[in-house]
């Protein structure tokens, strides 16, 4: 079977919808207490529409982190679905967390809304599954004992906080950090080339440029 084609307006919806929310993740995770405006703005829609799927800024944050935490539930339910090589499996694990940048949200939004009922039900989903993942691998011999999945969780937002350049720069920087972080991690540590070329000195310096 093949999916119904959206009409022109179901289909413009749709578009304004994913615009509202990249603009929104973009949004918040600089400024928490900005106002929703700043995000219609940036999102290119009018406010009528963005108040039209959400009710209020704390409807939005409640989105975005809902979004983050099936992100996450997915990339660890994929982890403990993976057969073969434990090390394989939480480095796949670790790294889909990367990409998938959940943990800006935790750094940024964290007590700044009121979480409903499905938010703390989808957290405690994802923390048990993180701690599913966590232990696997040590009990296979391939993650180094005495690494908590609390010290894991740390670990995402302090490779969360790096942010150079543009989102591809980003990436790149975030892997780089995080195969030295992985390296730290196996039992042995393993050692391999790191992705990417450091950061420059300009770089680290840019980010003191007053905005032009």
């Amino acid at each position: 079977m093949t999916a119904t084609p959206m009409s022109g307006r179901r289909a413009q919806a749709a578009r304004n919808d994913e615009a509202i929310l990249q603009a929104a993740r973009a949004v918040f995770t600089t400024d928490p207490s900005a106002p929703i405006s700043a995000v219609s703005e940036r999102a290119g829609v009018g406010i009528s529409a963005l108040y039209r799927r959400y009710g209020s800024k704390e409807g939005l944050l409640q989105k975005l982190c809902g979004d983050g935490l099936e992100l996450y539930i997915a990339a660890s339910e994929k982890s403990l679905a993976m057969r073969g090589d434990p090390w394989e499996a939480f480095t796949t694990y670790m790294r889909d967390i990367v990409d998938a940048d959940s943990s800006s949200l935790t750094i940024a939004l964290a007590g700044t809304f009121q979480p409903t009922e499905e938010l703390y039900h989808a957290s405690a989903r994802a923390s048990q599954l993180a701690i599913e993942v966590h232990d696997r691998a040590v009990k296979a011999g391939a993650l180094r004992p005495d690494v908590t999945a609390a010290d894991i969780a740390l670990l995402f937002e302090q490779i969360a906080s790096i942010k150079l350049g543009d989102g591809q720069r980003t990436s790149e920087l975030r892997h780089r950090y995080l195969t030295l972080v992985l390296d730290s991690l196996r039992n042995p540590p393993a050692h391999q080339p790191l992705p990417g070329p450091p950061p420059t000195d300009e770089e680290l310096e840019q980010r003191w440029a007053p905005p032009s």
